[in-house]
């Protein structure tokens, strides 16, 4: 799977042969998997049933070959029967995406999908992929990634998703969607032993209380010793020590009302994430880099005495009432908050030259209506958004130099944001239909953002030193009068569909997206020229917004009764104003680095164009092979950086972060039937192969002519990876009663190390640090429903 250095378009020529092929033979979007029955067993399908898979990604139930846009859909069942972890596994699966955890965080998640995302998670930057929990909006990705339990599937749209969903979301929306209580009494307990002592144990329990009432709820432990440790201190790196619940009430006063009360926490306890340090330390000389890629010697474990610990929890209150056998309405409200000490280790040695401790907390409440409208030839959906969101954060950077630096950022930055959505598509004819949709946005943002330096290593006043003596005046001190701004966006949306024949679905579309204005959370007025000069000013006016237009064509369709489907789909994105984070080093009088600032800045424009592929096709009754490639070809075209007095297009010098060009996976499932204790059932042989192309994790790839940006590239190609493939493999027994269900499951079998993150900060003591993709794992499974 390796692309040819002699030919290298050979891979694009072959996706396009295979893609004419798909348009011949026909095709469809899937690799969805069977459904489920009440109990949240996979459903046994009736032959004319295999393949078809009912989501909701256009806020209304349809087939999944029926949606004129990109969807991949895998069913809970799938999900647990794979014992699939968490959602970076996705990764493998889903054409032009990404998905993976933050560097140096264990529950903090990292999305991209057709090269749009963002990396930063502090507080003012805004993700580029929307995350949804049963239609709620993720405003944060602090605890996003969470193991995977209790779902009844989850959905991934590629694309912009303005005209459906509450909030704006440009590069694509992954959705969670949980299952819905049984109409009997369930009890359902799933434990998990593995290697690296993985010990994780799910139960879950509902039972009706009443002919109108249902009650639920889900515990779930997952526990794990580190892939490494420090090799000081003997602490675990990598382990995971976390639990998570959730707990729901369903009233169900009539057939046409449906209301479910929903709360979730999840608390994560695991040690500090430490990179793996690539470069030797600055003294004494003899620190080199450690043999154990998970291994590290950092020495920041806490923050002001509190150690690392994530808090994610929220509640939700759904309404859905069906006015008349076409008019639907739904109501969605919704409550979240986190909190997250992160002690985040930069130089990751055993002296504090380099780190940061951090607090990050946030707190969201959002509102939402819709009205569905489901007609012989008229379908639609039509809302109103609300949100009040809150980030804060605070942080010091500590810097040991000239007898030792504490560096205070803070951050406390407000949301608002309300839009109206409409989508609607109409049958013109039997085979051909129009879809129209449009969105207006409204984004206020405030900040108050705080930068101040303070002499010694001992931090702030706000981190835990009363005694903290300033140095200087602050380098920024802005009040939310001072911050404060508001866009307007009005997107549009058309499309056209066209059934070639029953199974075949050409569609086109046109969409638009937009993603608000911000601010620089590490804006340094002083590294501008001072607080009135020109770049402060342009500082404090923030970056502009994020606007995409998108162009997609695709076909889809199902033959020989859902047996083979596929799926082709071509795109083309104009991105402009690309906002794109990053720090730089400042310096003193005498030259020496002092600090650093932030350079939020706008690319100007970025071209993404790209191919996807999908196919499974069902052999024999037991053989099953599923396939996937994605072809992706992203690059900024204007990006003005100051050099002096002048302005340098650097364009040419820049790649896009998390967007590997190639991206392969096949997948062989084999069923037979095997009866164990007496118990008739299904053996499962489950084969799955990855392939990823070389990944950047930071843009500046080539030299600029901008000194300080040069500065950085041999860090930031020591952080690229280059092209790689796994190997996932398991078998699974599953009684036909469905009620047991024992599996051996192996990740990445090869051993393969890859990188995954990591911080440049070479002006910084030399320190560039990554952080690796999970080892080899493997871990038996044992699922007994009562």
């Amino acid at each position: 799977m390796r692309v040819s250095k002699q030919n290298p378009n050979r891979p694009i020529r072959s996706a396009i042969s295979i893609a004419v092929l798909m348009a011949t033979y026909g095709s469809a979007i899937g690799i969805a998997h069977a459904q489920e029955d009440a109990n949240g067993a996979p459903a046994v399908a009736a032959q004319d049933d295999i393949g078809k898979v009912v989501v909701t990604a256009r806020r209304r139930a349809e087939l999944i070959q029926d949606v004129p846009g990109a969807v991949t859909a895998l069913s809970g069942a799938e999900l647990e029967k794979q014992a699939i972890p968490d959602l970076t596994a996705l990764t493998d699966k889903v054409p032009n995406t990404t998905l993976k955890t933050s560097r140096g965080t264990n529950t903090t998640l990292t999305a991209f999908i057709r090269g749009i995302g963002q990396q930063d998670p502090v507080a003012g930057y805004e993700q580029g992929v929307g995350i949804y929990l049963d239609d709620v909006y993720l405003a944060r990705p602090q605890g996003a990634l969470t193991d995977i339990y209790d779902l009844e599937r989850i959905e991934v749209l590629r694309g912009p998703q303005g005209t459906l969903y509450g909030r704006n979301t440009i590069g694509g929306a992954v959705k969670y969607v949980t299952r819905k209580l049984a109409p009997k009494p369930m009890l359902d307990a799933k434990a998990t032993l593995g290697n690296y002592d993985e010990r994780d144990l799910v139960v879950k329990a509902s039972t009706p209380v009443s002919d109108m009432l249902r009650v639920g709820g889900t515990l779930a432990t997952f526990n794990r010793h580190g892939y490494g440790h420090n090799v000081l201190t003997g602490q675990q790196n990598y382990n995971k020590d976390l639990w998570a619940g959730r707990v729901s009430a369903e009233l169900l006063p009539s057939s046409d009302l449906f209301i479910r009360f929903a709360y979730d926490r999840t608390v994560d306890d695991s040690q500090p994430r430490q990179g793996y340090r690539l470069t030797p330390g600055p003294a004494p000389a003899s620190v080199q880099p450690l043999p154990g890629l998970y291994d590290t010697r950092a020495d920041l474990y806490s923050v002001v005495g509190h150690k690392q610990q994530v808090i994610n929890q929220g509640t939700s209150l759904l309404l859905e009432y069906t006015i008349d056998p076409t008019l639907s309405f739904k109501s969605i409200t919704a409550n979240r908050k986190s909190e997250s000490y992160a002690p985040i280790d930069f130089d990751s040695l055993e002296t504090p030259l380099f780190e940061a401790p951090a607090i990050y907390s946030d707190h969201q409440t959002s509102q939402e209506f819709q009205l569905t409208y489901t007609g012989s030839r008229l379908q639609g959906v039509a809302g109103v958004f609300y949100m009040k969101a809150n980030a804060f954060n605070k942080f010091d950077v500590l810097y040991n130099a000239a007898g030792g630096l504490s560096l205070l950022t803070y951050d406390d930055i407000d949301t608002r944001t309300w839009a109206a959505f409409a989508d609607a598509s109409y049958s013109v004819t039997d085979t051909f239909n129009v879809t129209l949709g449009g969105r207006y946005t409204d984004d206020q943002r405030r900040a108050r953002i705080f930068k101040q330096t303070y002499l010694g290593l001992g931090g702030s006043a706000l981190l835990g030193n009363p005694s903290a003596v300033a140095f200087g005046k602050p380098n920024t001190d802005l009040g939310k009068d001072d911050l404060d701004r508001t866009d307007k966006k009005f997107t549009p949306k058309v499309g056209i569909g066209w059934k070639l024949a029953p199974e075949h679905n050409l569609y086109s579309t046109f969409s638009k997206g937009f993603k608000g204005g911000m601010f620089d959370p590490r804006m340094d007025l002083t590294a501008s020229g001072g607080p009135n000069s020109a770049a402060s000013l342009a500082k404090r006016r923030g970056v502009a917004p994020e606007e995409v237009s998108t162009i997609e064509v695709g076909l889809k369709s199902s033959m020989n009764g859902g047996r083979l489907q596929t799926n082709a789909a071509v795109f083309y994105t104009d991105y402009k104003n690309v906002q794109i984070p990053g720090s730089i080093p400042t310096y003193d009088a005498s030259g020496n680095v002092n600090g650093f600032a932030g350079t939020l800045t706008n690319a100007g424009k970025a071209k993404i164009d790209g191919l996807e592929l999908e196919m499974i096709a069902y052999l024999t009754n037991s053989l099953s092979v599923s396939a996937m490639y994605s072809h992706i070809d992203a690059k900024y075209k204007e990006w003005f950086v100051a050099n002096g007095a002048s302005l340098v297009n650097i364009a040419s010098s820049t790649e896009f972060q998390n967007t590997p060009k190639n991206a392969a996976n096949l997948s062989v499932n084999y069923d037979w039937p095997l009866a164990l204790a007496g118990r008739a059932g299904t053996l499962s042989l489950m084969n799955s192969l990855a392939y990823k192309s070389k990944v950047y994790q930071t843009e500046i790839a080539r030299p600029t002519g901008v000194a300080g940006l040069d500065a950085t590239i041999p860090g930031n190609l020591a952080l690229s990876q280059g092209g790689f493939s796994l190997w996932d493999a398991g078998l699974v027994w599953t009684s036909a009663d469905r009620k047991y269900q024992v599996g051996l499951h192996g990740r990445n079998l090869t051993d393969k190390r890859y990188k995954v993150a990591g911080y440049n900060f070479s002006g910084f003591f030399n320190s560039v640090t990554a952080f690796y993709g999970d080892p080899r794992t493997y871990r038996a499974t044992l699922d007994v429903k009562f």
